[in-house]
C-alpha cells in the first residue's frame, strides 16, 4: 500500500505537469489558427487507453508514461509524419506561420512550466508558511551521526556558519548545501564553550552527493530522553517496567544520560540485559530496572525538538507570497545549475547522482503529505521548464534554437535536416530516459551501494 501511494503520487504530478506544458503549447497554436492534431497524456504507440475527438483534435491517454505530445499540423516532432510535409502548404499549418509566431508557440510549454513552478512555490508558503528552528535557540547543539562524526563534528557542537555564512536556521540540508553546491571549505563552530573551525575536505562534495548517502542525516537536534508516547501494544520493556509518559530518562546503570544520544550509546553495550534506569519524574528521581531488547532499546516513543525548543513561523499574505515563491524557485534552480557545474568537474558522479523515476518516486515518500507533494510538483516542474530547454532537437529547445537561427538568418533549415536532427535528438532524449532509469534498476539489483 506504502508503494501505491508514493506511485500515486507520481502519477498525479508529473500528469499535471505534462497536460498544463502540452497545454502551453495548444493555446498558443489555436491562438495563431494553427491547427492542432493530436493532444495526448503519456505517449500511445500503437494503441490508446483512452481517445475521443472534439472539432479539429483528438484527445487521448496513452500507455506509456513517458511523457505526452501535441501534434501540431505542419511541424516536423517526433511523430515524423513526412507524408503531410510532402504536401503543398496550408495556411492553418505550422510551417505557414510568421517565425515569432513558431517561436511563441514552442515557448509556451516551458513558460507554462516555469510559471508554474514558481507558482507552486508561492501558494505552498501561503497556505502552510514556513516553520523552522532558529539555530540560537537549539541550545544543546547537535545529535551527530556517522557522517558527521567523519567529517570532524561531535555531539553537543554548535554549528555557527560555514564558511563565513551565519547558519540562521538550524538544518543540516544548510552545511550539506553549503558543500556540494558552493564548495565550502570550512565550518565555525562552538564546542565546549570554546570557538573553533574545521576544515571540509574536498572529497565530501561527492560523498554527500552518492547514492548510498542520499538519505542519510549529519546531524539532528541532540535532545534530553524524555517520553512521549508508550504504546500499549507490542514489544515495549519500558512499559512492562513502568515507565510513564514525560519521564525524564537521566542515567543508566549509574552513568549520567541527560541526552538521547548518550542513553543510545550505553544501551546499544547492554543489549538484551536488565539495566538500572533513573527516571526523572515531578522532581523525583526513580530507578526502574529494564531488561533491554536484543537491538538495546526500551520500546517507547520520545519527544522530538518541539517539546524542549521553541520554533518560529513565518506566515506569509497572498501578496506576501509571490516575491518569496519566486526566490524560492530561483534559489532551487540556481542549486541545480551548480550541480550541474560539479557534474561537469568531476566533483559529482553522474551514476551516483542522476536518477529516473524510481529516485523521483522515493522523494514523495509513503505517506501523502500534501504540503510535501506540491513542494516537489513545484521542483519538478522547473527541472522540466529547463531539461526542455536544452538545445537538443525533438525537445522544445531544439525547435527554438533553429527558430532563433531562422531568425537571425533569415534562412529557414530544409524539412531534410529538420527530419534527421529530429531523429537524432529523439534517440538521444530516449537514450538519457534508458540511463537514468537503468541506474535505478541497477541500484535496485545492488550493483551500486
Amino acid at each position: 500500500m506504502e508503494y501505491l501511494i508514493m506511485i500515486g503520487q507520481l502519477m498525479l504530478s508529473l500528469s499535471l505537469l505534462i497536460v498544463l506544458h502540452e497545454m502551453g503549447h495548444f493555446f498558443p497554436a489555436r491562438w495563431f489558427n494553427t491547427r492542432v492534431e493530436k493532444f495526448y497524456l503519456f505517449f500511445d504507440p500503437y494503441f490508446e487507453l483512452i481517445k475521443f475527438k472534439r472539432g479539429d483534435t483528438e484527445y487521448g491517454i496513452g500507455w506509456l508514461p513517458l511523457g505526452g505530445y501535441v501534434k501540431i499540423s505542419g511541424m516536423i516532432d517526433e511523430s515524423m509524419d513526412k507524408e503531410q510535409m510532402k504536401q503543398p502548404p496550408q495556411p492553418w499549418e505550422f510551417r505557414s506561420k510568421p517565425a515569432w509566431q513558431r517561436l511563441i508557440i514552442m515557448m509556451g510549454g516551458v513558460t507554462v512550466n516555469f510559471i508554474l513552478g514558481f507558482l507552486i512555490y508561492a501558494m505552498v508558503l501561503f497556505v502552510w508558511g514556513e516553520e523552522y528552528l532558529p539555530n540560537t535557540n537549539a541550545e544543546f547543539g547537535i545529535h551527530t551521526d556517522s557522517l558527521g562524526l567523519e567529517m570532524g563534528l561531535q555531539n553537543g557542537d554548535k554549528l555557527l556558519s560555514v564558511n563565513d555564512k551565519p547558519m540562521t536556521k538550524f538544518s543540516d540540508r544548510f552545511l550539506l548545501t553549503e558543500i556540494v553546491f558552493n564548495e565550502a571549505d570550512k565550518m565555525t563552530l562552538e564546542r565546549n564553550g570554546s570557538k573553533m573551525t574545521l576544515p571540509i575536505d574536498e572529497k565530501w562534495v561527492s560523498e554527500l552527493t552518492s547514492y548510498k548517502n542520499k538519505n542519510e542525516r549529519l546531524f539532528v537536534t541532540r535532545l534530553p530522553f524524555a517520553i512521549q508516547e508508550v504504546p500499549e501494544k507490542g514489544e515495549s520493556p519500558g512499559r512492562e517496567a513502568g515507565i510513564k509518559v514525560d519521564d525524564k530518562i537521566v542515567s543508566v546503570n549509574g552513568q549520567p544520560t541527560p541526552f538521547y544520544d548518550q542513553f543510545q550509546a550505553i544501551a546499544k553495550e547492554n543489549k538484551g540485559q536488565k539495566v538500572m534506569i533513573t527516571v526523572e519524574r515531578a522532581n523525583e528521581k526513580i530507578e526502574i530496572p529494564v531488561t533491554l531488547t536484543d537491538r538495546g532499546t526500551i520500546g517507547l516513543y520520545r519527544h522530538n525538538y518541539t517539546h524542549f525548543y521553541e520554533t518560529e513561523r513565518q506566515d506569509y499574505t497572498l501578496v506576501q507570497s509571490f516575491p518569496a515563491g519566486i526566490k524560492k524557485g530561483w534559489n532551487f534552480l540556481s542549486s541545480q545549475f551548480k550541480a550541474y557545474g560539479q557534474m561537469f568537474k568531476g566533483k559529482i558522479k553522474v551514476t551516483e547522482s542522476l536518477g529516473g523515476f524510481g529516485s523521483i518516486g522515493t522523494l514523495f515518500g509513503k505517506q501523502w503529505i500534501w504540503e510535501r507533494f506540491w513542494e516537489l510538483t513545484a521542483a519538478l516542474s522547473l527541472i522540466l521548464a529547463f531539461m526542455n530547454l536544452l538545445p537538443i532537437p525533438a525537445l522544445d529547445g531544439g525547435h527554438v534554437m533553429f527558430l532563433l537561427y531562422e531568425v537571425v538568418s533569415g534562412r529557414k533549415p530544409s524539412d531534410r535536416f529538420m527530419e534527421i536532427a529530429t531523429v537524432i535528438g529523439f534517440v538521444i532524449v530516449i537514450a538519457l530516459v534508458l540511463v537514468a532509469n537503468g541506474l535505478d534498476l541497477l541500484r535496485l539489483l545492488g550493483f551500486f551501494k
